[in-house]
Parts: structure tokens; C-alpha cells; sequence
């Protein structure tokens, strides 16, 4: 090492040959460490990365990308005098060296805190949101590479995006999202991932939703629902998560955006996209479902679509998808079925009861706890249900329950309520119409 390092310090004819053995040599995790430690190291590569001849910068430049993607804390700190450099660069010089630039960066900023801190203050964000508007695909992806290092930070949500949401950076990211989720682009990704980063914030939604981001990321999911292949192209699935998850959080606000998005279409949209990934990335139906739930929490009109469109059927097939599936779909049943006795009686009528009673045989709590409350709205508020279910032998499962510590309760209650039930004369209908899904 300390000889390479001689070899590029001579200026010799050899110093980029000296160069790009030490770049090879660099992808050593001792070596690096030995580097960093060697006196005028990091010094020499500055004064190459920073020289007027093109060919030696770029070999620099190298180099130090090779040391970025180092995990010692210490071999980033070493790297701290070249950050202004680096900043200065991403403003000119080729594609290829920028988008060096960029993800040398992004790499330093993942391991030390020490380089973030030092990088707001000589203005990252203003210096990245003058490259957001790109005509090159690569550089945008190595931005988006930055950014997304940057705003999984610890000091994200207090120091980091503050700043970037007073940048012209949230607009553009969610234009390019939008303009990009379909064509699969790596940028799109970055970006999809950034907005998903600054919404798990909070502090940043009403900024977000003020931009149109509810109405915009729905669109999206209807165009790309609308163009979807029978075989979904790979990498698409890192695209579409995280544009679920943005939707899902901003829903989650109570800020009743949900009334901007009334459009039955949405529903159709997603079981569209689950049924397009849940054989190769099932991890897609656990964030659409998730959707689904804000989309139905408070809002009839979604409980009505769903019914109304004749989804329930698609819905109660994701049943046995996942755990996290199971009780997803379960309090999607629960939003419709708290709504009243007409989406009760619609729920009795899909029917539900049989794709219910194979969940109460579950050892699972968290699902049997989210099928006994879904059991309770139903019988509740349509008796023929509970008549139904004791005929289908369902309290039979019930009573199975009974010692089960977290639902045994519960099961108690249910058991109580059906008893009641068919000790009466008869079991009333259902009397409420079902012009409430029209």
C-alpha cells in the first residue's frame, strides 16, 4: 500500500497506472484501513481528484468510491476533506463522473454521522436540488441514491427534512415518480423510496399533501394497474411498495384527504396489482391490503365499493396468503362490517361465514382475536348471520376456545351472544336496504 501510495506521489508516467492498482487494491477492507492511516494519503488523492487533467480525477475519483465503501466509521472520517470537492463536482464534468460523485457520497453519509453533519452545512440539500432536473437517468439515480442514505438518518426527522422540504426536491421527486413507476426506471425507485422516507416522518404530510401527493400517486396506481403485463416485469415490485406505503401513511392522517380520492376505480386498480405479484413477491398483498384498511377505516364509500364491485370474493381468497394477510383481511371485514346492518347483511350474503370458520381453528391470537371481533359485528347487527354460523357448527369452534388464554373472553361472549340468539322464536332479518351501495 505504501508503495502505490509512493508511486502516485512521484508524478511520475506511472501515476495512473500506480492509481488504478491502488483502486483495485482498495476494495480491501485492511487495505483501506491501512491507507487512511498512511501520512498524505487522503491528501495526494485530493490533490489528483481535484487536477485539471481529466483522466487522473477520474481515477481519483475511484478510489475514492472504493474507500466510501468501507463500513469503518473511521475510514469516512478520513474522508471528510474531500466532501466540499465532491459537492463542487456534481455541478459539471461528465455524466460518469457525477454520478461517481453522487454515490461516493451517498456511501459516506450511510457510516458517519460526522459526514452528514458536515455535509448540511456546505448545503447538500440546495447543491442536490439544482441536479433533480437531470436529463440523465444515471445521475438522477445516484441523487436519488443520496437522498434516501440522508433521510434514513437518526437526526432525519429534526435536521435533514426540515431542509429538504423547504427544497424544490419533494415536487420533483413525486413528478418523476409518477412520470417514472411504469417504465421501471432505478431513479423512480430511489425517489419512490425517498417520499416513503420523508411521509414515515409525519411532519412532512401536510407539505406532501398540499402538493397533490394523495391524487398523484393514485393515478398512478390506476395507469399502471391499466397497463399491467400477465407477467409483472422484476424489479417493478421495489417500485410499487413503496407507492403503496406513501398512500397508506398519508390516508392514516387525519387531515380528510381520503375525500380527494373517491374513485371506486382505486379498488379495482389494486386487487389488480395484488393478483399480479402474489405468486413471486407476496410481500406486495401485505402492503396493498394495508392500503385497503385506511382506505376503508372511516370512508363508507370504499366499504360500499368493495361490495358493490363484487371484490369481497378476491378479498377472502387473500385469507391464508400470510399471517399478517389473515388479520389484515379480517379488520377490512370489521371496517365494512362496523358500517351497520346493511353491510352485514351484504357480508352474510357473499357469504363469508364458510371462508370465516376455517380461521377460528387457527392457534394464531392475533387472527383468532381479529375473527372473534369481526363474528361479534356481524352477529350484532345481522342475527341471521349468528343463526347461520350455529348451523354450520361455528360455535362448536367457538367452544373450543374457551380455555384459550387470550380469547378465551371473548369466545365466552360470543358463545353468550349466540345463545341468546337461538333461544329466541325466531331469528330477525336484516330490515336495512341495500340502496347504501349504490
Amino acid at each position: 500500500v505504501l508503495e502505490l501510495l509512493r508511486g502516485v506521489q512521484r508524478g511520475s508516467e506511472d501515476t495512473k497506472r500506480s492509481l488504478s492498482c491502488l483502486r483495485w487494491a482498495l476494495q480491501n477492507k485492511e487495505t483501506q484501513q491501512k491507507f487512511v492511516r498512511l501520512d498524505g494519503s487522503i491528501r495526494t488523492l485530493i490533490g489528483l481528484f481535484t487536477s485539471s487533467l481529466a483522466d487522473m480525477q477520474m481515477e481519483a475519483a475511484r478510489c475514492l468510491h472504493e474507500l466510501s465503501h468501507s463500513s469503518d466509521p473511521a475510514v469516512a472520517e478520513a474522508c471528510l476533506p474531500v466532501t466540499s470537492y465532491l459537492l463542487t463536482y456534481l455541478s459539471g464534468h461528465s455524466v460518469e463522473f457525477t454520478e461517481l460523485c453522487l454515490y461516493t457520497l451517498g456511501n459516506l453519509v450511510v457510516e458517519s454521522k460526522a459526514v452528514r453533519k458536515q455535509l448540511l452545512p456546505q448545503g447538500i440539500i440546495p447543491v442536490l436540488a439544482s441536479c433533480i432536473q437531470s436529463p440523465h437517468e444515471a445521475v438522477l439515480e445516484g441523487l436519488g441514491y443520496v437522498l434516501s442514505q440522508l433521510l434514513q438518518a437518526k437526526e432525519a426527522p429534526a435536521e435533514i427534512i426540515p431542509v429538504v422540504l423547504d427544497s424544490v426536491l419533494p415536487q420533483h421527486m413525486l413528478r418523476l415518480v409518477c412520470s417514472g413507476l411504469k417504465a421501471g426506471t432505478g431513479a423512480a425507485v430511489e425517489f419512490a423510496w425517498c417520499l416513503h422516507y420523508i411521509v414515515c416522518s409525519h411532519t412532512a404530510n401536510v407539505t406532501l399533501l398540499s402538493l397533490g401527493a394523495v391524487p398523484a400517486l393514485t393515478s398512478l396506481l390506476l395507469d399502471l394497474a391499466s397497463e399491467l403485463p400477465q407477467d409483472a416485469p422484476e424489479g417493478l415490485e421495489l417500485l410499487v411498495c413503496p407507492v403503496l406505503r406513501c398512500l397508506s401513511n398519508l390516508l392514516a392522517e387525519e387531515t380528510g384527504c381520503e375525500g380527494q380520492i373517491q374513485d371506486e376505480r382505486l379498488l379495482v386498480a389494486l386487487f389488480l396489482i395484488l393478483q399480479c405479484f402474489l405468486q413471486q413477491h407476496p410481500f406486495i398483498v401485505q402492503e396493498g391490503l394495508w392500503l385497503l384498511n385506511n382506505l376503508t377505516a372511516d370512508e363508507p364509500f370504499f366499504c360500499s365499493a368493495l361490495l358493490s364491485l363484487g371484490l369481497l370474493p378476491a378479498l377472502l381468497q387473500l385469507l391464508p396468503c400470510s399471517q399478517m394477510a389473515s388479520v389484515l383481511v379480517l379488520t377490512v371485514l370489521c371496517n365494512i362490517a362496523a358500517k351497520g346492518p346493511a353491510y352485514c347483511q351484504q357480508l352474510h350474503r357473499t357469504p363469508a361465514l364458510p371462508r370465516l370458520l376455517p380461521t377460528l381453528t387457527l392457534p394464531d391470537p392475533e387472527v383468532l382475536g381479529q375473527c372473534l371481533e369481526l363474528l361479534h359485528l356481524l352477529f350484532l347487527h345481522c342475527p341471521e348471520a349468528a343463526a347461520d354460523f350455529v348451523r354450520q357448527g361455528g360455535h362448536q369452534a367457538l367452544e373450543q376456545h374457551q380455555s384459550t388464554p387470550e380469547v378465551q373472553e371473548r369466545a365466552r361472549a360470543l358463545l353468550d351472544m349466540v345463545g341468546q340468539l337461538r333461544g329466541a322464536a325466531t331469528f330477525s332479518p336484516c330490515h336495512a336496504t341495500l340502496s347504501a351501495f349504490s
